[in-house]
């Protein structure tokens, strides 16, 4: 396959296969944690990076950069092929050239459209076998809805894209993981959104990263909904009626599980250890205890696609977009991880399909 081959033999790779890095949104700091992040020396030597994105914008954020990161050259390509390993070269492809400049830290129409053909072409080369991971910088919602593409964000269209249904966000930070039975609705939509299934099929998805990660010594934690995990039905009947059978039916298929569990003191147990896979119920039960703890640093893994997807674990940022002191940590641990997981995935695919 272009781009992915390495030797003689066909043979791939870690530090050959190649990673798909979205710039994201234009007007905000994607480009430049992307251009900070490809400057450190363990990104070329764990993967083959390749940004899809704008050069214009790339060049733009870069000369607001000290110079360590200016010295770096833009090499456009037309061909995954083409991608160059020589240091200090950032690969580009651009499908979508912006006919007007982009003013940083605004929302607007053009910007979404091009974070989304950004992530549409990185599917396409996902597809086709030309690249082995896809790692995303920040998208505006707000922007990519003014471009008719009304999904609630990355997620949803990597999943529709690729044509999948059954998938799970996963918040990342070396031995803490955070999983979500719901994320980007209501929360006055979360506890008619939360079913057995829908618990049981994120428990196993637990399950498969930790074997695969060879993480499984630790019971797998799940959050109650309401407060205290309801108090055996006093403060609610979720964790009764739902939360609870779903537990049951994981450890029936032997998977090490505990929960309900009230989420006040889940957290805290697992930030000093006791558990690595934590289950949360929704979006801010989950997010809020991890970005306390790593929001620098902090991992977005979307288990269930065909390749490994990872992002940033933050927003666009358009108060500081343009101005140079946006932290690249995240987006580097994302590439990084990305680069690891990407030969493992097949095999976290197989095992997860298994547990059904």
């Amino acid at each position: 396959m272009p781009g992915n081959k390495s030797t003689s033999t066909g043979e791939i790779t870690s530090v050959n296969r190649v990673i798909a890095i979205t710039m994201g949104d234009p007007a905000g700091i994607g480009p430049e944690v992307v251009i900070k992040a490809l400057c450190h020396e363990e990104v070329r030597n764990a993967c083959l990076p390749l940004v899809i994105g704008s050069p214009e914008v790339l060049k733009q954020d870069m000369a607001n950069l000290p110079p360590v990161y200016r010295r770096a050259e833009l090499n456009v390509l037309q061909e995954v092929r083409d991608a160059s390993r020589e240091p200090g070269v950032i690969n580009v492809i651009d499908p979508m050239p912006l006919q007007s400049g982009i003013p940083k830290g605004r929302v607007s129409r053009e910007a979404g459209a091009a974070a989304v053909a950004y992530l549409t072409l990185a599917i396409h080369l996902a597809k086709e076998g030309l690249v082995s991971g896809i790692v995303t910088a920040p998208l505006n919602k707000q922007a990519m809805h003014l471009s008719g593409c009304l999904y609630p964000g990355h997620t949803e269209l990597l999943a529709e894209l690729f044509g999948v249904s059954r998938y799970c966000m996963v918040l990342s930070h070396e031995q803490l993981s955070v999983l979500h039975v719901t994320t980007h609705i209501a929360l006055s939509k979360v506890p008619s959104a939360i079913t057995v299934d829908r618990v049981l099929e994120k428990i196993r998805i637990a399950a498969a990263l930790a074997d695969c990660l060879d993480r499984t010594e630790k019971p797998i934690a799940v959050a109650g909904l309401n407060p205290h995990a309801g108090e055996h039905g006093l403060f609610g009947t979720e964790e009764v009626e739902v939360i609870e059978p779903a537990v049951e039916k994981a450890r029936a298929q032997g998977i090490n599980v505990v929960g309900p569990l009230p989420a006040d003191a889940l957290f805290p147990k697992a930030a000093a250890g006791e558990y690595d896979f934590v289950i949360a119920m929704y979006h801010d039960q989950g997010h809020i205890p991890f970005k306390t703890l790593h929001f620098d640093e902090g991992v977005n893994i979307t288990v269930g696609l065909p390749v490994v997807r990872t992002s940033v674990d933050h927003g666009t940022a358009f108060d500081i977009a343009g101005k140079g002191v946006a932290k690249e940590k995240s987006m580097l641990q994302a590439i990084l991880v990305a680069a690891r997981l990407a030969g493992r995935w097949d095999q976290i695919n197989q095992r997860l399909n298994h547990s059904e």
